[in-house]
């Protein structure tokens, strides 16, 4: 039998059980995603407005096709409305082109020497780590709104509802989960514009070039780059301290995503709990919504927490899929 791109790179834990395949098929059922199989939409956007250009946007390489896959797969179930562009972390992105040909994605190659340039100045001893900068490229993508996740996310919900909050001042920059750590050390109280800053994880942002830009970036660093060496959280955190950093510097309003989508839910980490499920997808102990989740910093393949069933069944129907 022929295999597909992700037969070749995924291994489910050997000493865990995969979940059954009607628990799987449960799972997606009950979040509203298509288990069958599936006609790929063109991208004719159908967001908050005809006048402006909406997106998604994730970056990934070969080296996590794993993880991609079935990212990809809930995409194509949930929201394949909305364009997705596909960054390359390096250029081990062979199978990962091949990937987003057979989805229908984008592979997005905006210039990225003056942000791997930066990422070198503020990293200089982590040469492959450093390359998490480049999430930031999707700032550069030919889109008026971005929503960026990392890609090792499944998708529940069509993201369309997210577009159209931002507003400049009052709006600025919305993220899903907020955190207490991987950000910032002790030394972030001595300064004024960090104390009581909201901190979050940045596998997740709904974000606009026209309120936060790559410049944004490199003229805060190059103003302020002794104080986010001072305040930055080591123990190979490279991109999270800097979105925070530069946010926070430019004193940009951060929203989490409940206060600005009706009904939605905050919570998206992989090992949630109080979760249930009904017949348009997840919800969280409070019966908001859940829109994704998020295997942040998981040093195994999912296998028995509440979201891992459907991460599974995506994984097989991305195998099905990808059989080239």
């Amino acid at each position: 039998m022929r295999r597909g791109l992700v037969d070749y790179y995924i291994n489910f834990p050997t000493n865990e059980p995969r979940p059954a395949a009607g628990r799987e098929q449960s799972a997606l059922a009950a979040a509203g995603a298509v288990t069958g199989p599936v006609k790929i939409k063109g991208n004719m956007r159908d967001g908050a407005s005809s006048l402006k250009k909406y997106g998604m946007a994730t970056i990934a390489n070969d080296k996590i096709i794993q993880w991609l896959l079935p990212f990809l797969e809930s995409y194509l179930a949930t929201n394949a409305a909305t364009p997705l562009y596909v960054i390359p972390y390096d250029d081990n992105v062979s199978l990962t082109r091949r990937a987003a040909a057979i989805y229908g994605v984008h592979i997005a190659e905006p210039d990225s020497a003056d942000l791997d340039a930066l990422a070198k100045r503020l990293y200089p001893l982590f040469p492959a780590h450093r390359r998490r900068l480049r999430k930031f490229l999707s700032l550069a993508l030919p889109l008026d709104e971005v929503i960026y996740l990392d890609a090792d996310v499944i998708l529940f919900r069509d993201f369309r509802s997210m577009f159209g909050r931002l507003e400049a001042g009052k709006s600025d920059f919305i993220v899903a989960a907020q955190t207490g750590d991987y950000v910032y050390n002790k030394n972030s109280a001595q300064y004024d514009f960090l104390r009581g800053a909201m901190l979050f994880n940045d596998g997740f942002f709904v974000a606009s070039n026209a309120i936060l830009g790559l410049q944004d970036f490199h003229d805060v660093i190059e103003r302020d780059e002794a104080i986010f060496h001072a305040v930055r959280q080591r123990g190979m955190l490279f991109a999270q301290p800097l979105t925070n950093f530069v946010v926070h510097r430019l004193g940009l309003r951060v929203l989490p995503v409940w206060a600005c989508v009706p009904g939605a839910s905050g919570e998206s980490f992989y090992k949630a709990e109080g979760v249930t499920f009904d017949a348009t997808g997840p919800r969280d102990s409070q019966g908001d919504e859940i829109y994704f989740a998020h295997w942040a910093g998981a040093v195994s393949f999912p296998s028995r927490r509440v979201f891992d069933a459907a991460w599974c069944q995506y994984a097989v129907q991305a195998a099905e899929r990808t059989r080239i």
